[in-house]
């Protein structure tokens, strides 16, 4: 299985150096310019921008919408 980086270099460079690493979360993931982290310990997402963590079901619009744009 392969995959495709859809943001450009200065753009997944610019998304690091804002955003970093933090304790604890993995990431930052940049899901159409949307930045999360991945909290295994909850096993969800956390939006920075907003403080939450991300509901499953809208997890679920943002999986959909990646997968169809790799679809083409």
């Amino acid at each position: 299985m392969g995959y495709t980086v859809l943001a450009d270099r200065h753009q997944m460079d610019d998304m690091r150096n804002r955003f970093g690493p933090r304790a604890g979360l993995e990431g930052p993931f940049n899901f159409s310019g949307r930045v999360l982290y991945y909290d295994a310990k909850e096993g969800q997402y956390y939006d920075p921008l907003t403080d939450f963590y991300v509901e499953q079901s809208e997890m679920d619009a943002i999986h959909n919408r990646l997968m169809n744009t790799l679809r083409g």
